[in-house]
């Protein structure tokens, strides 16, 4: 996958971070208070869709989220090429 430079330059310097303080700041500066809730909300959707057992709804309802976010999420987990999430939701399983 080929990614403008631009966004080369952002991952190189979201690898950089070694820390959770270290990956605050750098959010913080980088993202307005709504970008940052609006990541959190969507991890949150993709780990209770991935846990299973819930309705749309509930997520919904527990993530603090739209269903139209619980929709959406749902189909980048199920259907999508990049598989972002899986891939993220697969590491952190194995890692704990």
């Amino acid at each position: 996958m080929t990614t403008p430079p631009a966004r080369d330059a952002l991952y190189d310097a979201l690898l950089s971070m070694q820390t959770r303080e270290e990956i605050d700041a750098f959010l913080a500066d980088l993202c307005t208070p709504a970008e940052l809730r609006a990541f959190a909300e969507r991890w949150q959707v993709a780990r209770l869709l991935d846990a299973g057992g819930k309705s749309y709804r509930e997520i919904a309802a527990e993530a603090h989220a739209s269903p139209t976010t619980v929709v959406r999420v749902a189909r980048y987990l199920k259907d999508m090429p990049h598989q972002g999430y899986r891939i993220a939701l697969d590491r952190l399983k194995n890692t704990n």
